[in-house]
């Protein structure tokens, strides 16, 4: 399984309630940091993974907000139709545990960041 199947396969799992997930070790500040850094370069696989980690509280302040951002991200980016299929579905699941308030929130962040981004590549 390619790094961004497998990432998005977390994702989902996670965003499911998936026993197996549950049982995953915490993330060190350390790895954290390192799925954060690819996830800013705009890598969607890291992009998923950080909204995992966020959507677990894996080595992080459990944030849904945070989480849906990333997996959204993720989703807008994935240029492979399966993976996206996979961003689509863990953000929309993500999204039923969420306010419409923290929904609107998350999105704008979302925005914002690939503005940043956008304006980063120019």
């Amino acid at each position: 399984m390619t790094r961004c199947r497998l990432s998005a396969a977390l994702v989902v799992l996670v965003l499911l309630g998936t026993p197996w997930a549950d049982a995953a070790a915490q993330r060190t500040a350390a790895e954290v940091a390192a799925i954060r850094q690819r996830a800013e370069q705009g890598d969607a696989a890291a992009q998923s993974l950080l909204g995992f980690v966020y959507s677990a509280g894996d080595g992080v302040p459990q944030d849904f907000v945070e989480a849906h951002k990333w997996v959204n991200l993720a989703a807008s980016r994935e240029t492979d139709n399966a993976p996206r299929n996979l961003y689509v579905d863990a953000r929309n699941r993500l999204a039923e545990r969420m306010t419409p308030a923290q929904i609107a929130e998350a999105q704008t962040l979302a925005r914002e960041w690939q503005a940043a981004f956008d304006a980063r590549q120019e």
